[in-house]
């Protein structure tokens, strides 16, 4: 036996190891599975708006057939109490309860269960009851377990009431059905259940989060403009006090976002010229994205745009017309950003020493170095981008829009979204990730507020009905809140290229009903520009790489239609929502017709959209009228947003036809009861 060590165990006897077990509590019988809502079984937070509610379910159970109670608790992040609201049993075993967050931050949630064993016994001596058995045990059975909760009861009332409901129990010379009428009592029953001490309770982990943003995080419309390109005379750079004249223009559109690409110094090191040309000329102004030059970094402001004394006139005067600025947030540098000169290592490293610039074979973006992350100093690296948000913050932006986080690590994103968030909750963040879906997703799930989306893409009638129930009716709706914007200074699909005025209406209509955010690139999309470089998506003379002048008052623009979009959009707060979006049946795969209701019906609207931009076309439209508290065969009030048009409607099957020279869609303002013809006057 060489080599095996033998250890001698002492042995307690049986009786010592049974007396030892009986002093601890038997293992839990309640079991919690499936929580929801869920993102990653709890790894990231769930996503709201302040005043919206979360409603929770999960499976609860237990061996045997005792009654089971179950409670959602939720608190925000550092309350020290925890709420409870009572679980509802839905069947099979899954319960439900909702809370409403009501403050910016993060909430915390969990459910917790156990037996009732009170209820079980009610249960157990009703039934012995109605079938006329000897209930005389039971009812000493349940003055003990009254007496149970007595001890334990939170206060000297209940505890006095409690235990003279034991006393009254347990009192045989009390006949048996005045004792059970006692039992019964549903006072009894209310007191037991407050007072309940829930032995072998079971409290699911981990507990999950709530990240509670403010409305505008789900519900705003983004304009997006250079503002070198502001000017209102050719030849002239653009600067904040150009854009602050244009702001009457940007509301009379309805728009409460105006985006500016990064307004920082542009290096002049491999500077792109016109139409991403490798040489620029002396007075081509370079791309926004190459940023940094002798002039400062990431918290400097471009000479030629104004001071920030001129910015923060700028973040002013808009808020006066009920906009807020978002900036761009572009974590890399040009060769000549003070950060090359001052921290080299923030950068990677050819093996001759020299820094590599940005690179996506065969294109190269030698007027770009990216930022290496992961770099032995990324600590002093993520620090300072974090004082570069924070900086922004205190001028006043509380809106960024991340240029290509894909590219960054998703620790860097969730660590600072996060730290930047404890200073200023208010802060949105949208993601401008045009990559693989997965990444995309877990992008949102880090924290961010918003998100690009594949809609661009999305043309067919078959591709839109997919694409927007994969957003709004599955998993992703918990943490991926779309921003659908129509065009931007990178993509200029082949649909708008082609289709013409109409076609650009038919997005606008679509990305403006659709999401309830939703964004474009301007003035190119207003005015219906579609001119680009042959084979691909990139708009010719792009403001990427010069100063245009824009004639605002173009033919052929279509700057009141979507001024009417986004204010049918501001009355009707059903297409405030993304869950509630709803397709409906129309024979027509040239046609898409699609519904948006509050859930007590007192905003109800039907879209309809023609997406062939060069033909009439028609088709039977199906509504569901039992969904939209409709009778059968009553009729109804419809009015027609776009053209602002009334008539009445009767059944569920409709024909509808659309010229898209004329309008290519249609917003139908539905009513479910018909009133008087006076009340229909004022409709």
């Amino acid at each position: 036996m060489s080599g095996i060590v033998w250890q001698q165990h002492k042995r307690q006897p049986a009786a010592e190891r049974l007396v030892e077990r009986n002093t601890q509590a038997p293992p839990a019988r309640v079991v919690i599975e499936a929580v929801s809502p869920s993102v990653n079984h709890g790894r990231f937070p769930i996503k709201r708006v302040v005043g919206e509610s979360v409603t929770v379910e999960a499976d609860v159970f237990a061996d045997g057939h005792d009654r089971l109670r179950a409670v959602l608790q939720y608190r925000a992040v550092g309350e020290p109490v925890w709420h409870e609201i009572e679980m509802v049993p839905l069947g099979n075993d899954r319960w439900r309860a909702e809370f409403t967050v009501t403050e910016l931050g993060q909430y915390e949630y969990t459910v917790e269960g156990w037996v009732d064993r009170f209820g079980s016994w009610r249960d157990a001596l009703k039934k012995k009851l109605d079938a006329g058995q000897d209930i005389r045990s039971e009812l000493l059975e349940g003055a003990a377990l009254v007496r149970s909760v007595a001890t334990a009861a939170a206060s000297t009332e209940d505890r006095t009431w409690l235990q003279q409901q034991a006393t009254l129990l347990a009192d045989e010379q009390l006949s048996p059905t005045s004792r059970a009428d006692a039992a019964l009592n549903p006072l009894l029953e209310e007191r037991m259940r407050a007072n309940d001490p829930r032995p072998g309770a079971v409290r699911y982990e981990p507990v999950h989060r709530v990240l509670v943003e403010r409305v505008r995080a789900r519900y705003g419309a983004w304009y997006e403009m250079f503002p070198r390109s502001a000017a209102n005379e050719p030849g002239r750079h653009g600067t904040f006090r150009d854009v602050i004249r244009r702001l009457p223009y940007i509301r009379y559109m309805g728009f409460n976002v105006l985006y500016l690409p990064p307004i920082h110094p542009i290096g002049r090191t491999k500077r792109k010229g016109r139409n991403n040309s490798l040489v620029a000329g002396p007075d081509d102004p370079g791309s926004p994205w190459a940023i940094g030059s002798d002039e400062g970094g990431h918290t400097e402001i471009h000479p030629q745009l104004g001071t920030l004394d001129d910015f923060r006139a700028l973040v002013a005067a808009a808020a006066e017309h009920g906009i807020e600025i978002a900036l761009d947030l572009a974590f890399q540098c040009s060769p000549d950003h003070p950060y090359v000169r001052e921290h080299p290592e923030w950068f990677r490293k050819r093996p001759d020493g020299s820094i590599k610039y940005a690179e996506n074979p065969p294109k190269k973006y030698e007027d770009i170095y990216p930022l290496d992350f992961e770099s032995p100093a990324w600590q002093q690296l993520w620090q300072e981008l974090k004082r570069v948000v924070l900086f922004w913050c205190s001028q006043g932006v509380r809106i960024f829009r991340v240029d290509n986080p894909h590219t960054k690590p998703f620790a860097f994103w969730e660590w600072l979204l996060s730290e930047v968030r404890r200073s200023y909750p208010d802060v949105i963040f949208l993601s401008e990730a045009f990559t693989r879906p997965k990444i995309m997703k877990y992008l949102a799930k880090c924290g961010f507020s918003q998100s690009y989306t594949y809609f661009t893409w999305r043309n067919t009638k078959q591709e839109l009905i997919e694409y927007l129930t994969e957003l709004t009716q599955t998993e992703m709706r918990e943490y991926f809140r779309p921003n659908l914007f129509a065009n931007t200074p990178d993509i200029l699909h082949a649909y708008l290229q082609h289709g013409g005025r109409p076609a650009f209406q038919v997005r606008a209509t679509l990305a403006a009903t659709l999401a309830a955010t939703w964004g474009i690139y301007g003035p190119p999309f207003e005015l219906c520009v579609a001119e680009a470089v042959p084979g691909t998506e990139e708009y010719v003379n792009s403001e990427k790489y010069e100063i245009r002048h824009w004639d605002l008052d173009r033919p052929g623009n279509i700057r009141d239609y979507i001024a009417v979009l986004n204010q049918i959009r501001d009355q009707n707060p059903a297409l405030q929502y993304n869950w509630n979006l709803q397709f409906l049946t129309i024979d027509n795969e040239q046609m898409i017709a699609y519904a948006k209701a509050l859930p007590d019906r007192s905003n109800i609207l039907v879209m309809i959209v023609n997406l062939d931009p060069f033909h009439r076309q028609g088709g039977w439209l199906e509504l569901p009228l039992e969904q939209l508290g409709i009778a059968a065969n009553a009729p109804f009030e419809v009015h027609e947003l776009i053209g602002d048009s009334r008539f009445f409607w009767q059944g569920a099957r409709h024909y509808y036809e659309l010229d898209p020279h004329v309008c290519p869609a249609a917003i139908l303002r539905i009513r479910p009861t018909v009133r008087t013809e006076r009340d229909y006057e004022y409709f």
